[in-house]
């Protein structure tokens, strides 16, 4: 028996673009020694795989490494296969069970809004290792609430933009680093990057959970909880931010460029790592 799959790049209206995730669609939960197989078989940042359920989907998200608590651009990729291959209504809400509760996604217009935690970050003083493997002077150094990533605000959109991480050094972290600062661009309010080494991805093209805490990081600095945001990786990303008390509204765009049928190979699994890290 074939599975389908379905390759879609995510915050992005066009191919080649933004941040690409493996969609697998099964008809019955399988083993996550499995699951972890085909992610690390398809070696994209996410893999993510849909199980229909009780008033939705269930939903698990895996890197070539780890599964994962939240992935955004995996989620908005996976609403856009279900509406787009007819297996949700394209006037329905895609309802998502997952390891961090329940997620939903909408559609407006060209757009995709994703409902998602809002993680506030704190100011700390980082481990060694954040700064030294940016190279860079930061102007504040937080913790995002959850634990699993510090965010570095930098001078300028430059200084993002010129970053040449030490990666052998943010493999020695448990956290991602979302480095960001104010946008140049009158149309955008913040860019960032984010290099998630600790989770198996050095750097990530376009990130969809980050922004559950720039959200909330950038409506504190500017003062404003309707944000426009650019992921300034090679591959780009565009988002669009609302934060809402405890909630962050994440919108974006995705297009398919490629479906096809994944062979159901029965094989013995490797032990799946325990690690599971949000993204």
């Amino acid at each position: 028996m074939s599975i389908p799959l379905y390759l879609v790049d995510a915050f992005t209206a066009h191919p080649f673009a933004g941040n690409p995730a493996a969609i697998c669609l099964l008809s019955a939960p399988r083993d996550a020694g499995w699951m972890q197989n085909v992610a690390a078989e398809m070696n994209l940042s996410e893999t993510a795989f849909l199980v229909p359920a009780d008033e939705g989907f269930d939903l698990r998200w895996f890197t070539p490494t780890v599964e994962v608590d939240l992935c955004g651009h995996a989620t908005l990729a996976s609403a856009h296969v279900l509406w787009e291959t007819g297996r949700l209504p394209a006037d329905a809400d895609a309802r998502f069970h997952t390891r961090s509760g329940l997620l939903t996604a909408r559609r407006d217009g060209e757009w995709i809004e994703l409902d998602f935690p809002a993680y506030p970050a704190e100011l700390v003083s980082p481990p060694p290792d954040v700064l030294a493997g940016l190279g860079v002077e930061p102007v504040a150094v937080s913790l995002a609430r959850d634990g699993h990533n510090h965010v570095v605000e930098l001078a300028s959109e430059a200084a993002v933009r010129a970053l040449e991480p030490d990666f052998t050094r943010f493999r020695r972290l448990e956290t991602g680093v979302i480095a960001t600062a104010r946008g140049d661009d009158p149309g955008v309010d913040f860019v960032s990057r984010y290099f998630a080494s600790a989770f198996g991805i050095d750097e990530d093209p376009a990130t969809g959970s980050t922004h559950c805490v720039l959200g909330p990081y950038w409506q504190k600095r500017l003062g404003k909880s309707e944000l426009r945001a650019r992921q300034i990786s090679a591959r780009g990303g565009e988002l669009r931010v609302r934060v809402e008390g405890d909630r962050t509204a994440i919108a974006g765009q995705a297009v398919t460029v490629l479906g096809g049928e994944l062979v159901d190979v029965p094989q013995t699994a490797p032990a799946c790592p325990t690690p599971a890290l949000g993204r």
